[in-house]
């Protein structure tokens, strides 16, 4: 599927069949291509938790307002993040590049998130959201859909999945087969409105 076509074709859907399962290597290809997703100074925070086992799925809704592509989806990803990503051994973020862009950068990423715990979590829900993105333009064009979800109890999710301290929960993502077609589109609103050259008017 042409890139444009997935952008303007993908939808939150909400009916999924129970009965389909999306396959391992399916599964693999889906969260390969969110790993090549871009991050601050390739910190890559991401983890992404494909929550397998259907009794914890049914805790999940439980949790999650009730929502059926919860446990209906073929596949429900947990995005969360390595806060504390950026001084985790951080040269092998850098160890294919040339030695002196390496030593600038892993040099440099401490200074910069050191202190500012703002901006250390505001960095890994960024990239938490460019990762979210390119799963849901990917499953489209792997012929599913998907729902981007943020009706839930985070930490009860967060308890839920064990997440370790030192990270943050995000959103979560359903992919699966539609079952239902999504209403049409609600109402763009026109370029006009949301594109400046250059500054705010004064």
């Amino acid at each position: 599927m042409d890139i444009f076509e997935a952008i303007a074709s993908r939808r939150a859907v909400k009916h999924f069949d129970p009965n389909h399962r999306m396959d391992e290597a399916e599964t693999t290809r889906l969260i390969e291509t969110a790993m090549q997703s871009p991050t601050s100074f390739n910190i890559q925070h991401w983890r992404f938790v494909v929550v397998r086992d259907p009794e914890l799925r049914k805790e999940i809704r439980a949790v999650g307002n009730d929502q059926a592509q919860m446990t209906d989806a073929s596949l429900l990803i947990v995005m969360t993040a390595d806060v504390m990503a950026w001084k985790k051994e951080p040269q092998r973020y850098w160890r294919n590049a040339p030695e002196a862009v390496a030593e600038l950068l892993v040099n440099w990423m401490g200074p910069f998130h050191e202190g500012k715990p703002e901006l250390q979590r505001d960095e890994a829900q960024r990239s938490i959201g460019i990762a979210m993105q390119t799963i849901m333009l990917a499953a489209q064009g792997m012929g599913y859909d998907s729902c981007p979800m943020i009706g839930f109890d985070s930490d009860a999710v967060a308890k839920l999945i064990r997440l370790p301290e030192g990270h943050c929960m995000g959103p979560m993502v359903a992919v699966g087969k539609r079952t239902k077609d999504p209403w049409p589109k609600p109402g763009q609103l026109p370029i006009s409105e949301v594109m400046l050259t250059d500054r705010f008017p004064a």
